[in-house]
């Protein structure tokens, strides 16, 4: 699904499930830190609008998007969540580098979730250019933090049905 020209970040939050009593690890790259701050922020919002609190959301920074994996695995491993949210900004360079930061996050975060016990969330831009990252994290196009915080939300209330 194409999201060119929409800002799908305004949910009903109505329609959304409560965190209430939910407690959720989010992974944050530190690298384009502008823009997993701005992901991060709009996490932060929406989780606490749907009556999760401060103190239940704990953030744990790595050094780039690559180590996402391992922070998500690490946040699994406290079996203390219940959803995890990795948050990156992978932008398009000249070299195939991009493409296999982008796999290699992909595959892991999908690993995690066919092998873990606890939902782990992909908010990990991946543009191709910085531009485009700033109209997805906040910008035009809305914050990818939000729909995030939804699907944490949604995911952590499938765990407990």
């Amino acid at each position: 699904m194409s999201s060119s020209g929409k800002n799908i970040s305004e949910h009903e939050l109505d329609s959304i499930p409560t965190g209430k009593g939910y407690k959720f690890a989010v992974i944050v790259s530190e690298w384009n830190i502008e823009i997993t701050q701005n992901l991060f922020l709009g996490i932060i919002k929406t989780l606490v609008k749907k009556e999760v609190l401060e103190q239940d959301i704990h953030r744990y920074n790595v050094p780039g998007s690559f180590e996402l994996v391992y922070g998500a695995k690490f946040a699994q491993k406290k079996n203390s969540y219940n959803a995890i949210i990795a948050v990156g900004c992978i932008v398009k360079g000249e070299t195939s580098h991009f493409d296999f930061i982008s796999n290699s996050v992909s595959n892991g975060i999908k690993d995690l979730n066919v092998k873990g016990n606890v939902p782990v969330i992909f908010c990990v831009l991946t543009d191709n250019n910085i531009s485009q990252s700033i109209e997805r994290s906040g910008g035009i196009h809305g914050n990818k933090g939000i729909e995030a915080a939804v699907s944490a939300l949604k995911m952590a209330s499938l765990n407990f049905q």
